[in-house]
């Protein structure tokens, strides 16, 4: 006699608060990049379901894998039944897909568009989206008409071929982004245990960050002097849209712009305003002013947290003599870490000397014995799907029951957590994105829709070739697969595809690993990808002048006033106290020759200066009977001028006569 399986009540409850904690992540999320309060709720329902949606998969997987491998013996794992996992593999990817490729592409162009109009904005958003729409629509024409020929004309065939495209591109560009970041993951942690090596990184990319910000700044104050030219225009075309111009010169960043629009014009460059004034014109001065609005928000975030993080560095160095670490108050943009108040100056140097850094070391390993865990199953995967370590650490013997635990649901989950992470860091470090970027509490509209497009273009692709690392009795019993793979394996461009094309991972883990996209910098000219190492001394020393500059320039790394900052929205935020460096920041000069850097630090000043700092030659040494040839040629014993500058030796090895402090 069969008895009906059980009612997954655990089960059920597990994955309810598992979608409650993710949907609670998600909004600690938006929160820290988007002020929640003012972002209007067309920008962040979607987004925020273009993040959960996808964040679900990693949990929803596991439960698939559960779910179809019990074959009617009890369940070993968190497992729900059927049909309600093919519901919710529904909601999941055909969310995922409308959010993808429709709702949040014409989302950020009606953002970004600069109309006042809803009717202007979306008519623009259309047209901006129109050209890759028929671009992807010629291929579907094309992929039709073959399918047609092939299986005949019926909905399966159509709905095969649109998910199968889907998955294509999703999987060229998830590839490329997870083979440079299960490289650059582990690297970039080893890099921070070496609290020397990064703040010599920071000063490094120093120069490179102030110049962006000094050219933000360039460009912003260009398009306000602009807008200032055209509202003392009073006449001709400028009458008909003056309510529009006198809403660009209310959000002028300035806070007394209105009062000495007449002496700042006084000193501007010619007018560029053209004599005929047009909405599209004024449409176009919008987009471009609040692009340089938030490109200078970016860059002067990069530049606070940059410095913060080169004052909390130095300081770690700092205390290797007193045993004591001191961050001073503390600042949003400094380390976590430097903000715990319950740890003494002595345990917070052990902790940031020795513990964290320990930490990070052991992160490095774990994660570069995982990447390549990652990169072997992908070869073998083809031809030795038996040896796949991935395969091995889910299900360690697929010859018996076949059945995926609750240990194989956590280690799933936990690839999958990895995968997904990697192809996020990629998308982080890549440089071919344009002007978006994600800004702490300030990030743009527009950005903010782009970037959750992209995690939720990632994670359906990254999902299934998950699962073909797994055997394949395994693989075809999911419901993902019945859902998802068989569409995908009706066309020759899906068939066979996901086994073969993932091998190319190996071209952006070698151009990563051995910095090729520094060599294509070089012959070309512009960057792929965020690259430290190819940063000389020059760049070094002239970002150490610039953190210098700006920490002293502050005083101290304290609060800070900061006057009415302009707002996405186009409205000023109130005087406000927080931590800031000074907002002047004029361009420095470019750091001498090659020569006269050699000159300055050759081979002996540096000995010299080691030797100095060995004997801490300074003016409190003890006094003795020095020979003749160590005085001034009296033979007296007294202190004379040179003792108290630190003695003749102290003069030979480069003392100067004022200096109080040990150079490092």
């Amino acid at each position: 006699m069969a008895f009906a399986a059980p009612a997954p009540v655990g089960s059920g409850l597990f994955f309810f608060f598992a979608l409650l904690v993710i949907c609670l992540l998600v909004l600690l999320l938006l929160r820290r990049f988007l002020p929640l309060r003012t972002t209007p709720a067309f920008i962040t329902v979607p987004v925020f379901l273009a993040l959960v949606l996808p964040a679900s998969l990693v949990l929803l997987v596991p439960i698939d894998l559960a779910s179809s491998s019990r074959a009617g013996a009890r369940a070993k794992g968190i497992w729900l039944p059927d049909r309600l996992v093919l519901v919710l593999w529904r909601i999941a990817y055909w969310l995922i897909f409308v959010l993808t490729w429709v709702i949040l592409p014409l989302l950020g162009e009606f953002i970004d568009s600069g109309y006042r109009k809803p009717r202007d904005r979306l008519l623009y958003s259309l047209q901006s989206n129109g050209r890759y729409h028929l671009i992807v629509l010629g291929c579907g024409i094309a992929g039709l008409i073959y399918i047609s020929i092939e299986h005949g004309f019926d909905f399966t065939s159509i709905k095969g071929l649109v998910m199968a495209l889907a998955y294509v591109w999703g999987l060229f560009l998830a590839i490329y982004l997870l083979g440079h970041g299960i490289v650059s993951m582990p690297r970039q942690l080893l890099r921070s245990a070496n609290n020397a090596g990064m703040l010599r990184r920071i000063q490094s990319h120093a120069p490179k960050v102030h110049d962006r910000l000094t050219d933000a700044i360039a460009e912003l104050e260009e398009l306000e002097s602009t807008i200032v030219q055209l509202q003392r225009r009073k006449t001709g075309t400028a009458r008909i849209y003056e309510d529009w111009i006198e809403e660009l010169a209310e959000s002028l960043s300035l806070p007394e712009s209105r009062p000495l629009a007449s002496q700042w014009t006084r000193d501007s460059p010619p007018s560029t305003v053209p004599t005929v004034i047009t909405e599209r014109y004024l449409a176009d001065l919008t987009r471009r002013l609040q692009r340089a609005r938030h490109q200078r928000a970016r860059f002067d975030d990069e530049w606070d947290r940059l410095i913060a993080s080169a004052a909390d560095y130095q300081a770690i160095l700092n205390s290797s003599s007193s045993k004591k670490l001191e961050f001073g108050a503390p600042s949003p943009e400094a380390v976590s870490t430097s903000r715990w108040t319950f740890l003494t100056p002595y345990m917070r140097y052990h902790l940031h000397v020795h513990v964290l850094p320990g930490i990070r070391v052991f992160l490095a390993s774990v994660f570069s014995v995982a990447s390549a865990c990652i990169v072997w199953s992908e070869l073998v995967k083809t031809f030795a799907p038996q040896i796949s370590i991935i395969s091995l650490s889910v299900v360690p013997r697929p010859s018996s029951s076949g059945q995926v635990g609750f240990r194989g649901q956590v280690v799933a989950s936990l690839w999958l957590l990895y995968m997904c992470s990697a192809a996020l860091v990629g998308v982080n470090d890549a440089k071919v994105w344009g002007n978006r970027a994600l800004v702490r509490r300030n990030t743009y509209g527009e950005s903010a829709c782009w970037y959750a497009g992209q995690v939720a273009r990632l994670t359906v692709p990254l999902s299934y070739n998950f699962l073909t690392f797994l055997p394949e009795t395994i693989r075809r019993d999911t419901t993902f697969y019945q859902f998802l793979g068989r569409y995908i394996d009706l066309t020759p461009l899906g068939k066979g595809f996901d086994y073969f094309f993932p091998v190319f991972v190996l071209l952006p883990v070698i151009a990563t690993l051995f910095n090729l996209y520094g060599r294509v910098k070089n012959v070309f000219g512009f960057d792929l990808l965020e690259d430290d190492d190819n940063n000389g001394t020059a760049s070094w020393r002239e970002g150490r002048e610039l953190i210098d500059r700006e920490l002293n320039s502050t005083g101290s790394l304290g609060l800070a006033s900061r006057g009415p900052e302009n707002r996405p929205d186009g409205g000023s935020r109130q005087r406000q106290t927080r931590w800031v460096p000074p907002t002047n920041r004029p361009r420095p000069p470019r750091s001498v020759s090659s020569d006269e850097e050699e000159e300055e630090e050759n081979f002996m000043w540096d000995f010299a200066r080691r030797v100095r700092n060995t004997f801490n030659l300074q003016g409190d040494l003890p006094r003795f009977q020095r020979p003749r040839w160590m005085t001034d040629g009296t033979g007296s014993g007294e202190r004379d001028q040179d003792a108290d500058r630190g003695g003749i030796l102290a003069r030979w090895f480069g003392r100067q006569a004022t200096e109080g402090a040990v150079r490092l």
